[in-house]
């Protein structure tokens, strides 16, 4: 289509809009592209795909904004609304985290002034109306409630207003607009249903449809395809049409066609893919695809070149408020464009990638989701990377697609959104919609916001606003407005990595856009560092200043390294901060840091000056030298250094200055040597300092024989073996440069020895396996060890554990197969000798351990065997003996070690065990060892009865008698036995042996002698014994209460009670023998109180024994009356209760009050328990016949008679509660049931369910008719004939029916099925007979009468509750309770069923609730 001068001029204008400032904006400065050269398709494939560099270059802006509201400008996102809080900039920050993700302002909301002026305008002054929809191409177009569109031009003047108030009036208001792709074109959808298509160019009318879709409908969206002849909207009825305009002949007309009805899901929203102008040649654009959201799904349909439906995708479960939104977006993904289809209802959005296979079919991959926490009503991309979302409550969300962030919230409450929800409604056409729809209106705001070429249009009630894009520097411009520097520097450097979202003006290109943002990050640490100096406090703490440029110098020196700025950080920003001296220090401490991580690694000379002072000035040698480690040295004043180091003991740093400086090895060495050696040769305790400086001279050494460089790194290569020459020539010098006459030889390995022979040994031997293959090396090493053992053998000032250590180091090398090092052999004789002298008792383990040792690492080919082993003995080293009987395999002789060595004397144990228990010992072997234990065993026994008595049960089950028959001493064997026979777990817990009854009457008769408080404990645990043997033992040995369990096991109750008795008395004859002791009398006052104290303290233990011995008494009795009869319980209780009450009476003769108390408490106790078994008149007759008590003097047994008034009193209240809860339980019971049977019957319907004709319309005679209790109804002859074939209603209470409608739906069967599953269904019947007039019939109808009848479930449910309260009459319960005392019985039984007793059981609770 040809373009007029008006749509090209209008093509133009647009090429000029700018949203990005309100103020005029210099595009070079920007970087912003012109649109007159747009991207390519070419070049967009080009780029590298979105995930891996997010910077796409957007379409210019489309609206020049020089009339824009400047405070629009500053608005402020929600998410940044503190960085201008001043407590927050005085919060201490931490350090400079590069993974921290900060946005900035991304968005600017900007109100359009020309645009909202013109809107309040028209509604004001021509009355046209408040506005309803917006849209925007190359122009703005606003709908208002009156019919009227009005069309703003690039500078938002009102260019075109179409329509009059005529047409409004009569079309209602503006629904929906769209504008074409030329921007040729308008379409206008109305409240009432019409469509108008207007051209922009004149302002003329095309066209006006009003037979498009249903009549009475809203036009809720009308939409342009990319085909300019055709069209698609969607009514408020559901429904979609697709919309064709031709011209033919001059004619203009326009045909519909029903896409989707209504009637098959509503649809609410819908959305053609329109491709910008660089992708018209797309091959998706062929289809002209359509989606569709209806209220339960989305399609997408293609139109051309036949309908077809691509894609269904329904919704999961949302909110049916929730406003389905569709939106198109062509995304550049794995180097190719195509469109991604965003869709949400509710709080998710889905994407969908659309793209067309080689076979020339759609093909739709679904992406990743993503989850808000907010319910959406608009969606809107705003470039192929970004989203802008709005939620319920007005709030709008920028998104990153891909990572899902969410990068800012700006708060649109200002803007005062305009929503659709008349026309979801269809109030204008009267209102004719759904619910659904109707609720889905209420947060539909489709019209009120729309994008276009990167920029969003939002229309209010009384104004419009843009929102774009923020350029990246304003991003940052507007942190800085706010002195938020660190936030700027951090999203600077989020642009300068290419990690940040939604970028707008950087270009594509790496290295540009790497030097365009670090030019710009110069300008910002420059900014910051001034800033920080101005607003520094002059005065105040010191720590105040301090925190201060903590927040902002590290920040400083990391970006500027970051940045390979090394420049700008010493010759700017340091020359600023040298001003103040708190700056100057934090930025030479905060210099550490990088140091140290090897982030910067040389220093100019005045910093390195500087840092050299201030170090040492604040005493931060340590630091001081963890940085001059790590730096270059070759801008350091060496000279300067060194002295700085040695006089503050900087070891390391003095090392590598020498090493790295000058390349000098030895010198620090022959220093450290000076220091250290003299204090090693006095013999003198060395500090702690010292220990660090032999341990730092110890690592050193080793690095440089290695071939590595202290205290990190490595020695140059060409430099190695040098090196280890050279220190190897150190070590062996047989005099130190400064030598005094009294000097020893080799003063520097005697040095090293004297410090840590150990360490100084590994050395060694770390350098001796390095270098294997080194001719001069293995020279080397041979001198040092002749070295070695010159110094130390022989020599006194060594201890045996250093000696041994030196041949333990020596064998060691003497084994490896490659060895070279000669030793003479009479050397290691020597040194056995030295270590195995039987007549030096000092340092015995030492000597054993170190021999022991040096066996072990390959020395035994050292020595002759034979010698070695006569040394070992004749020197008790019994490891070095166990060593050589293990080559030997003399396992035998082995246990004869452990049992002389007197510190693994317990380990013998384990010994026995692993040898008998492990594999790959010869029977003959494990004999031997068997027979060596045999002749041990009463020392093994003593040493450990438990430990040997798990190796009898394991291994030598079968020598028990023998090993029994060994043990002389009783008092060994009784311990052995005990732990051999206690419970134990394991498969050997059952060993046959171990159940003979012999063995445990023989622990029993040694437990009875030895341990007379064990034997009772032990008869309840075991079960291997002879009862008649184990009375006799107890008997013989006076265990009483051993004897009495026996007794009672066998049966013989009194017995059993005759020797608890006996013991009873015992203890109350030894309480009374000492109460006479003790009962002179007691003084007065003070002393009387203390001689009270002190007689309740010693009369404790003979009481807690007496407590304890009626105890078990009161157990026997109560474990055995329930066998006894009545005359056998008073043998039992009775002498029990004579027995405590002539102690008391004793007791009450001397003056002891407390020992009196606690008798009374026992007595007590004994009628307590008398109680339960003995009747009460019978217990108190027993007490009256007391001679003591029939005299008169009851006051003395008022307690205990008022103790057994009160227990009687209680028992009596419990009853008679008791009897109240079941009377009223029972009575609750039975009136709810009689309520249930009794009540009245509704029925559900007014029809027979078997011939469904109405029972009060019937025609015939006056009949029967049956009601059950679910409600429904039945003719008695109905019934009669279904079940019997016509039964005479006579049989009719003979008959018991079931509701056939029940038990047909809950069981599926007919009318044959079996009475007993259906009775079930109905709870009741009721039969209505004639006689009783029905109020709704006429006179003249049939009379009912009712009678109600139990039916066969509500007879069971009677059976039921009758079964669960029978019993005997309450006037035999009341009876069996008056007896109760007197009976055999503990407690009144009730029978339930006959040859059974049941106990009473309360029913507190209620009976299951009927049905009502």
């Amino acid at each position: 289509m040809s373009q007029s001068p008006d749509t090209r001029s209008l093509l133009s204008a647009s090429s000029q809009l700018n949203l990005m400032e309100m103020e005029s904006i210099d595009d070079k400065e920007f970087d912003i592209p012109q649109v007159d050269t747009p991207p390519t398709l070419e070049s967009i494939l080009s780029q590298v795909e979105e995930e891996e560099d997010p910077f796409v270059l957007e379409d210019t802006c489309v609206l020049n904004t020089d009339n824009m509201d400047a405070q629009s400008c500053d608005t402020s996102s929600l998410a940044s609304s503190d960085s201008g809080d001043p407590a927050h900039l005085k919060r201490k920050r931490r350090p400079v985290d590069l993974n921290t993700t900060v946005h900035g302002s991304v968005l600017r909301l900007s109100i359009l002034k020309g645009i909202s002026a013109q809107i309040v305008a028209a509604a004001d002054k021509v009355d046209a109306g408040l506005p309803t929809a917006i849209t925007m191409s190359g122009v703005i177009a606003v709908g208002t409630s009156h019919g009227l569109a009005l069309i703003f031009d690039t500078n938002q003047a009102l260019r075109l207003c179409l329509g009059n108030k005529t047409t409004g009036a009569e079309f209602g208001a503006i629904s929906a607009l769209s504008i074409n792709h030329d921007c040729s074109r308008l379409l206008c959808g109305f409240a009432k249903g019409q469509i108008t298509m207007w051209d922009l160019a004149n302002g003329k009318l095309l066209r006006t449809i009003t037979d498009a879709h249903p009549p009475g409908t809203a036009v809720l969206h009308v939409k342009f395809t990319d085909d300019p002849t055709l069209a698609v909207c969607n009514d408020s009825g559901g429904s979609v049409f697709e919309l064709t305009f031709r011209r033919v002949m001059g004619m203009r007309s326009c045909d519909s066609r029903c896409l989707f009805s209504g009637s098959k899901g509503e649809v609410c929203c819908i959305e053609p893919l329109r491709a910008p102008p660089d992708f018209r040649d797309h091959p998706i654009t062929c289809y002209s695809l359509l989606a569709m959201a209806s209220l339960t799904k989305i399609l997408v349909i293609g139109l051309k070149p036949t309908l077809n439906v691509w894609m269904t995708f329904p919704y999961s479960k949302s909110d049916p408020s929730s406003v389905p939104q569709l939106a198109w977006q062509f995304v550049p993904v794995q180097k190719m464009v195509n469109p991604i289809l965003a869709f949400c209802k509710g709080d998710t959005v889905h994407f969908l990638l659309v793209k067309k296979e080689e076979v020339g079919t759609i093909h739709v991959i679904k992406q990743r989701q993503l989850h808000l926490n907010c319910d959406i009503i608009s969606l809107n991309w705003i470039n192929s990377s970004t989203l802008v979302l709005v939620d319920s409550h007005e709030k709008l969300q920028v998104v990153d697609r891909s990572s899902q962030e969410v990068l800012e919230t700006l708060d649109l409450e200002q803007v005062q959104l305009v929503y659709n929800s008349r026309h979801f409604k269809s109030l204008a056409t009267g209102g004719n919609v759904s619910q659904a729809l109707a609720l889905v209106g209420e947060k539909a705001c489709y019209q009120s916001l729309t994008s276009y070429a990167g920029q969003i249009i939002c229309l209010g009630t009384k104004s419009a606003h843009i929102m774009t894009l923020r350029n990246w520097k304003e991003r940052i411009d507007c942190l800085l407005k706010v002195e938020d520097f660190v936030e700027a520097l951090t999203l600077a450097w989020s642009f300068h990595e290419g990690t940040a979202k939604a970028v707008v003006g950087l270009h594509g290109d790496s290295q540009k856009r790497k030097a365009a943002v670090s030019d710009k990050m110069v300008e910002i640490l420059l900014q910051f560092a001034e800033c920080a100096l101005k607003k520094c406090p002059e005065h105040g703490k010191i720590q105040v200043m301090e925190q201060h440029f903590q927040d902002v110098v590290p920040v400083l020196v990391d970006y500027c390294l970051l940045l390979q700025k090394a420049d700008l950080l010493f010759n700017q920003l340091y020359p600023r901060l040298v001003e103040n001296m708190i700056a100057k220090g934090v930025f030479l401490e905060s210099l550490e840091t990088y140091i140290v991580a090897n982030r910067l690694g040389h220093l100019t000379t005045p910093i390195m000056k500087d840092l050299l002072a201030h170090y040492h000035d604040s005493g931060m040698m340590d630091s001081l030298e963890r940085c001059i480690v790590h730096l270059d040295v070759t801008n350091l004043d060496i000279q300067q250094v060194v002295q700085i180091c040695w006089n503050n003991q900087l070891y390391d740093a003095v090392i590598y200055i020498f090493n790295r400086g000058m390349n000098d090895y030895i010198t620090p060495m022959d220093k450290l040597f000076s220091v250290i050696g003299p204090r090693v040769k006095e013999g003198r305790s060395l500090t702690d300092e010292d220990v660090v400086m032999g341990n730092k001279l110890l690592v050193y050494i080793s690095c440089c024989l290695a071939g590595r460089a202290y205290p990190l790194g490595d020695i140059p290569e060409d430099l190695v073996v040098q090196v280890k020459n050279q220190v190897y020539e150190f070590l062996i010098r047989i005099h130190s440069g400064n030598a005094s006459h009294e000097e020893e030889v080799f003063p520097f390995i005697q040095t090293l020895l004297h410090f840590d022979t150990r360490e100084f040994l590994n050395v060694l031997a770390m350098t001796f396996d390095d270098f294997q293959n080194d001719k001069q090396a293995l020279e080397y090493q041979q001198r040092i060890v002749d070295i070695l053992l010159q110094v130390m053998v022989d020599n006194p000032d060594f201890t045996p554990s250093q000696v041994g250590g030196l041949f333990t180091f020596l064998a060691r090398q003497l084994a490896k197969p490659n060895n070279t090092l000669f030793v003479n052999r009479k050397l290691f004789d020597q040194v056995l000798e030295f270590l195995c002298c039987p007549d030096d008792d000092s340092r015995h383990t030492e000597r054993q351990q170190v021999l022991l040792e040096l066996l072990q690492v390959g020395g035994m080919v050292q020595f002759n065997e034979e010698r070695l082993f006569t040394l070992a003995e004749k020197a008790n080293f019994y490891q070095i003996c166990e060593f050589l009987y293990e080559k030997k395999h003399m396992y035998n002789r082995i246990i004869d070690c452990y049992l002389k060595d007197p510190l693994r004397k317990s380990e013998i144990f384990s010994y026995i065990h692993n040898l008998m228990s492990m594999p790959g010992y010869t029977s003959e072997e494990k004999q031997q060892a068997k027979n060596k234990v045999l002749q041990h065993i009463q020392e093994l026994v003593s040493l450990d009865p438990g430990k040997q008595a798990d190796l009898v049960v394991w291994h030598f089950a079968d020598e028990l008698q023998s090993i029994i028959s060994e043990l002389k001493d009783e008092q060994l064997l009784f311990r052995f036995l005990s732990c051999l026979l206690a419970p134990r777990e394991g498969s050997h817990s059952g060993t046959t042996l171990l159940v003979e009854p012999e063995l445990h009457e023989l622990l029993l008769d040694l437990m009875c002698r030895f341990a007379p408080e064990k034997p009772l404990i032990f008869l309840q645990t075991s079960q291997h014994y002879r009862l008649e043997e184990a009375i006799q033992i107890t008997k013989k040995y006076h265990c009483n209460e051993a004897t009495a369990y026996l007794l009672e096991k066998k049966g013989d109750i009194h017995g059993a009670f005759a020797g608890l008795l006996q013991t009873l008395k015992e203890r109350l004859c030894a309480i009374a023998a000492e109460g006479d002791r003790d009962g002179g009398g007691g003084g007065e006052g003070g002393e009387g109180g203390d001689r009270q104290n002190e007689e309740e303290t010693d009369s404790d233990v003979p009481l807690t024994r007496v407590n304890d011995s009626l105890n078990n008494i009161l157990s026997l009795c109560h474990r055995n009356c329930q066998k006894l009869d009545q005359e056998q319980r008073k043998d039992l209780w009775f002498p029990l209760l004579d027995t405590m009450m002539s102690s008391q009476r004793e007791v009450m003769g001397l003056r002891s009050k407390h020992t009196s108390e606690k008798l009374k408490e026992m007595t007590l106790k004994v009628l307590n328990c008398m109680s339960s078994f003995i009747s009460l008149p019978a217990i108190i007759q027993q007490i009256l016949q007391d001679p003591v008590y029939g005299k008169g003097k009851l006051a003395e047994i008022q307690g205990l008679i008022l103790g057994m008034l009160d227990t009687f009193t209680y028992e009596q209240t419990l009853l008679e509660t008791t009897t109240s809860l079941l009377n009223h339980d029972l009575h609750w019971s039975l009136a709810h049931l009689r309520s249930a049977v009794t009540r009245g019957l509704h029925p559900r319907q007014e029809y027979c369910n078997i011939c469904l004709q109405h029972y009060k319309r019937r025609q015939g005679p006056a009949e029967e008719i049956i009601v059950f209790s679910c409600g429904h109804p039945y003719h008695l002859q109905c019934l009669q004939q279904k079940d019997r074939g016509g039964a005479l209603a006579s049989e009719v209470q003979q008959q018991q029916w079931r509701c056939y409608k029940c038990s047909s739906s809950l069981r599926g069967r007919g009318p044959s099925a079996e009475a007993g599953r259906s009775r079930s269904a109905s709870l009741a019947q009721t039969h209505v007979a004639p006689g009783v007039h029905d109020k709704g019939a006429e006179p003249n109808r049939k009379k009912v009468f009712a009678a109600t009848t139990l039916d066969v479930q509500q007879e069971l449910s009677w059976d039921q509750l009758r079964n669960l309260y029978r019993g005997p009459s309450r006037l035999s319960i009341l009876s069996e309770v008056s007896h109760g005392q007197s009976s055999d019985k503990t407690g009144f039984l009730i029978p339930g069923q006959p040859g059974a007793a049941e106990s009473l059981l309360l029913k507190l609770s209620p009976p299951p609730l009927f049905e009502d």
